[in-house]
């Protein structure tokens, strides 16, 4: 099980160190995730995904509940009302709520994906000022070393917190 840790870095050559000294200390580079103002390049550091970047998680799962629900409301419609004399059965029912939830799951991801992620939220000010937004994902025993290795050899970055909740496929 894994923490997702917050770090707000001032600049490149400092987000540079931080990744160098991650790796020594033994924390992938698949594990640190990179947020820099539109158009910055971060050099050789790991960009964060789009999928970390984006509300694409959120949207998917809530266009599927969503979807699901109206593919049933569809069902239990097409199933007490019959058209034109056809008597819809359950396998109606079932293939509606299925059409629904993948429906409600495609165009729900389609709107997520042009969704900056809300858990990003607090950092906007700081990506469009220049400044770099470390994600490290690190094993829930090592947060408080990995917090007090930055705090102490770079003074200069802002602790903003852990995510308790970081999914399993980030």
């Amino acid at each position: 099980m894994r923490r997702r840790l917050y770090v707000v870095l001032p600049d490149l050559a400092s987000a540079i160190q931080v990744a160098n000294e991650l790796l020594l200390a033994h924390i992938e580079d698949r594990h640190m995730h990179f947020v820099g103002k539109r158009g910055m390049s971060l050099g050789g550091l790991h960009e964060a995904s789009v999928l970390q970047k984006s509300d694409v998680r959120h949207a998917l799962f809530l266009g599927a509940g969503l979807g699901a629900l109206g593919g049933m409301l569809l069902g239990i419609y097409l199933r007490l009302t019959p058209i034109a004399g056809i008597q819809f059965d359950v396998g109606t029912f079932v293939l509606a709520t299925i059409g629904g939830t993948l429906f409600g799951a495609w165009c729900a991801t389609l709107i997520g994906l042009s969704t900056p992620n809300t858990k990003l939220k607090p950092f906007e000010a700081d990506i469009e000022a220049g400044k770099i937004l470390l994600m490290v994902d690190v094993p829930v025993s090592r947060v408080e070393e990995i917090e007090a290795l930055i705090a102490r050899r770079h003074p200069e970055a802002i602790d903003r917190g852990i995510d308790p909740t970081m999914p399993v496929f980030p």
